[in-house]
């Protein structure tokens, strides 16, 4: 019975060219994502806030469903909008730079599920909106990608940004005001889509595995080398080849 494969842990350096080449485009990716969010403020702001009340979610509303998808892109006030602002651009460029498709789906996840966590637990008569969920959910996503990938590399990087942003984890408490169920829901998306997305990787052959692999080619040449042997008993004539050439060139010329 084979023994179980393991993948091998990597300091998630090995291709940097390509690994480059993903980060350039997840800065594109996150200084357009932040623009959206501007221009859109720019646009509510200038309307009254009246964005917020027709796309923003409100609680248990069946109408108010699609609105999971819109009140991520949108913010109460200026203050709310800075404040996001930097820890999105610095989370989602972490979580994007192994791959931009991959944050595609990472992103669509985080805000599915932190908008449907405050649809259902937000109190009533309130408006839930802005992209805290979707930073959470990036930041999630960082602090476990690295166990998942087995990359040392984004273990480190998953460590220092839970230093850095301590402070964060304190509107994950319930708050007046704060919309710590749409946090919740985001850091858990983050940490879920950290498995759902990981990279998968050949497993590696065990030592068992790869003992048995050498085994079964040794036999193979072996069996090969017999096959190319007359199988009448006589031995061929001509030049002899192989370990044995010695001998057999001997026993023919004794004419055994």
């Amino acid at each position: 019975m084979s023994s179980p494969t393991h993948r091998a842990w990597t300091t998630g350096t090995g291709d940097a060219e390509s690994m480059l080449a993903e980060a350039r485009k997840a800065l594109f990716v996150m200084i357009g994502f932040l623009a959206l969010l501007w221009v859109v403020q720019l646009v509510n702001a200038a309307d009254h806030l009246k964005l917020v009340y027709e796309y923003g979610i409100r609680p248990r509303s069946a109408s108010s469903l699609p609105d999971i998808l819109t009140a991520p892109f949108l913010h109460l006030s200026w203050t709310h909008i800075e404040s996001n602002s930097g820890p999105l651009f610095i989370f989602g460029f972490l979580a994007a730079y192994r791959g931009v498709i991959r944050f595609v789906g990472l992103t669509v996840l985080v805000i599915i599920v932190s908008g449907f966590a405050s649809w259902l637990f937000a109190p009533a008569n309130s408006i839930g909106v802005g992209a805290s969920g979707v930073v959470f959910g990036y930041l999630g996503y960082i602090l476990v990608r690295g166990f998942f990938d087995r990359h040392v590399i984004d273990i480190l990087i998953g460590a220092v940004m839970a230093l850095c942003f301590a402070y964060q984890f304190t509107v994950l408490l319930p708050q007046k005001g704060i919309g710590w169920q749409d946090h919740i829901g985001g850091l858990v998306a983050g940490v879920v889509g950290g498995w759902i997305f990981r990279e998968r990787r050949p497993a590696s052959l065990s030592a068992a595995d790869a003992t048995r692999t050498a085994s079964a080619s040794a036999t193979t040449i072996q069996a090969g080398d017999k096959a190319t042997l007359p199988a009448t008993g006589s031995h061929p004539t001509g030049k002899f080849t192989g370990p044995r050439a010695d001998l057999h060139k001997e026993l023919d010329d004794l004419g055994i």
